[in-house]
């Protein structure tokens, strides 16, 4: 069993900046962070393989957002710049096993998830 728990949420003014982690107990996975809005499905924002050697983004997000990941601590960050009132949403990572071949922007490939932090971002 894999146990996630993000950190990092809270309230930002727009063009404001916020740091998202994601704290994985046992293996390494791939991972991604997905976000949902009040009465929204939920919606990928940005994945990055097991070893960070290929990383993916919505393109609501590109060149604002940033994920990275350090194995050594077993997190996986979620650097937010730029931010705008409608990134406002819960954040949430999931796990997918490696070489799994699964699609990384479909949350039904993944396993875990943790509990998620809330971003809200005024205007």
């Amino acid at each position: 069993q894999v146990q996630l728990v993000e950190s990092g949420g809270g309230l930002v003014q727009a063009g404001g900046s916020l740091r998202l982690s994601c704290a994985a107990s046992g293996r390494t996975y791939d991972m991604g962070w997905f976000r949902q809005a009040p009465g929204r499905e939920r919606e990928f924002v940005a994945g990055i393989r097991w070893n960070g050697g290929n990383t993916y983004y919505a393109d609501s997000v590109k060149g604002r957002f940033t994920i990275s990941r350090d194995n050594r601590k077993n997190t996986v960050y979620l650097q937010m710049n730029s931010l705008k009132p409608e990134d406002t949403a819960v954040y949430s990572c999931g796990a997918q096993p490696t070489f799994s071949s699964r699609d990384p922007l479909d949350p039904r490939g993944y396993d875990y998830w943790g509990q998620g932090t809330q971003v809200t971002v005024s205007s």
